[in-house]
């Protein structure tokens, strides 16, 4: 455990808390929570601490999350879970490329990214809204797999903040899914994502374990509350929710990058 002020774990906790509720609704909790945890965590301690202390403390609050969907949502588990596996390969992958990246780094290019998820779900405006067409065909779970498994995975490995949204956007895309039940399949893939980043940041000795057991309480907390949520209020709200997510960051991003 670093040498953290109570007042700062306080934070980072309420932090995980929203963090889980925002990922379980419509993704992208790690948006949050890696920009806190750049901040919180002592001068000094590498990018890829914060990187690995994100993935445990995210995957607790992705499987409650995950647990709740599978339970109340239509999710066709062995799509999602034939993704994951695809995912969980591609996010190993691109944790072992995240070692040397540094915060000077990190947080250009996580801005960036918001600001096309904005653009996207702006420019189509009923995009996820319809329900789902039926079922999907072979063409575009291979797609699914490909794009939505091994490429987001290998983002998400390498950065993660904003997979979960990039998640949903894929499927709601690939498979024609409504945003409620593209939610629900995300969360299945992003467990496996998780996985396979957390054992390759545990293997190179860069998560920080007691805060991260601290944090993912609470972000298991918000998880399970984000997925009532989603699955009572349906796509609409999780698409406002989405919009006003992004542009939340995207703003405190720039104004952290050039302002403070």
């Amino acid at each position: 455990m670093p040498d953290i002020s109570l007042t700062t774990v306080v934070l980072l906790c309420l932090a995980a808390l929203a963090a889980g509720w925002i990922d379980a609704v419509v993704g992208g909790g790690g948006l949050l929570l890696l920009p806190v945890l750049l901040l919180g965590l002592p001068a000094g301690i590498p990018a890829a601490h914060a990187l690995g202390t994100n993935k445990a403390v995210a995957i607790v609050g992705t499987t409650g999350a995950a647990v709740t969907y599978a339970r109340k949502a239509p999710v066709d588990v062995r799509t999602a879970v034939r993704i994951g596996l695809a995912a969980l390969a591609g996010s190993s992958a691109g944790a072992f490329f995240a070692a040397g990246m540094s915060t000077e780094v990190l947080k250009p290019v996580i801005m960036v990214v918001l600001l096309v998820v904005a653009a996207f779900v702006i420019l189509r405006p009923a995009f996820g809204t319809a329900p789902a067409t039926g079922p999907a065909t072979r063409r575009q779970i291979l797609a699914a797999i490909g794009l939505a498994g091994l490429g987001v995975g290998f983002y998400d490995g390498l950065i993660g903040p904003g997979t979960g949204t990039f998640l949903v956007l894929a499927l709601t895309a690939l498979l024609h899914l409504d945003l409620v039940t593209a939610s629900a399949t995300a969360k299945i893939v992003n467990c496996c994502t998780n996985a396979g980043a957390l054992v390759t940041f545990a293997w190179q000795g860069a998560v920080l374990w007691q805060l991260a057991a601290l944090m993912a309480v609470f972000n298991l907390a918000g998880g399970t509350l984000g997925a009532h949520t989603a699955l009572k209020k349906g796509s609409g709200f999780v698409r406002v929710v989405l919009l006003t997510v992004v542009f939340a960051l995207v703003a405190n991003l720039a104004y952290e990058q050039w302002l403070a």
